[in-house]
């Protein structure tokens, strides 16, 4: 058997390349071992961070009232009937609980600026035209106009003092600090039926939720769902969201809005509800 003995002509290469070979295999090794594990840690201190500031919930929803109906506009000349449209609205109020971990009003749960925005709905079928804003309080219940919110974000004036409620105007965005009033909004879906005329089909007409059943407006072509998310700022500047989701169904075993209107409310609890505090 030979033997082959090898000879390094160039030491000073072979150290030169050693020395490569050995800072491409540790950059390789900090690249896909070491930063990877950096980040796992640094991921799980920011969950465990997140974790305990949000354990103890600043600001909740409380409660959740839904009060649903319908109603039909006469555009004829001579108010015969025979030229109506058909919309349906609900009017929602959300109510923020804030004293439930701090009992004494405090510049971390009082609201120093509030904010809807990321607003989605969404039903089985594209008739009319949907819209959800804010609506003064005064109207709960009442059928009223009502425009889309620019850039999609409803932005609330908060109230601070007694003099500022006294002199407020509520058919603006309207919240108070100590989140003593309800956030009110209004969803209107426009226009699900144009030019209908109440003679064609019968001898009277209901300006309520009756009309739908009169007009033969299918109650599964309507329900709908809204989502958005509520932001909310403290007197301490730190921020906090909540993604509300309201499943809306107008019908039950007794006929639903068929019958006139629906209204409902909802007293909430559970970890759902809770504010998210952003980091």
């Amino acid at each position: 058997m030979k033997k082959f003995d090898f000879k390094i002509k160039n030491v000073k290469l072979a150290f030169v390349i050693l020395l490569i070979s050995i800072f491409i295999i540790f950059l390789l090794y900090y690249n896909f071992i070491l930063i990877s594990s950096f980040a796992k840690n640094k991921f799980a201190n920011e969950m465990i961070e997140i974790a305990d500031e949000n354990e103890n919930s600043i600001f909740n929803v409380q409660r959740i009232l839904l009060y649903s109906n319908a109603t039909a506009i006469d555009h004829s000349d001579d108010q015969s009937l025979k030229n109506m449209s058909i919309s349906q609205y609900s009017d929602i109020s959300i109510y923020i609980d804030n004293t439930s971990y701090i009992t004494d009003l405090t510049n971390e749960n009082t609201v120093k600026e509030l904010y809807i925005d990321n607003i989605v709905m969404k039903s089985n079928s594209d008739i009319g035209t949907k819209i959800l804003n804010y609506k003064n309080p005064l109207n709960f219940g009442k059928y009223i106009e009502m425009k889309t919110p620019i850039n999609n974000r409803i932005d609330f004036n908060i109230i601070n003092t007694n003099s500022e409620n006294e002199n407020h105007d509520y058919s603006a965005p309207t919240f108070y600090t100590d989140c003593s009033n309800p956030i009110t909004l209004g969803y209107l879906n426009k226009d699900l039926l144009t030019n209908y005329s109440a003679v064609d089909a019968s001898n009277t007409v209901s300006f309520n939720g009756k009309v739908l059943k009169e007009a033969n407006v299918d109650l599964n072509d309507i329900n709908y769902t809204v989502n958005f998310k509520i932001h909310i700022v403290n007197n301490l500047n730190q921020k906090f969201v909540y993604d509300m989701s309201i499943d809306v169904n107008l019908n039950d075993d007794n006929g639903g809005i068929y019958n006139g209107y629906v209204y409902r409310g909802k007293t909430t609890s559970g970890n759902e509800y809770r504010f998210f505090k952003e980091m």
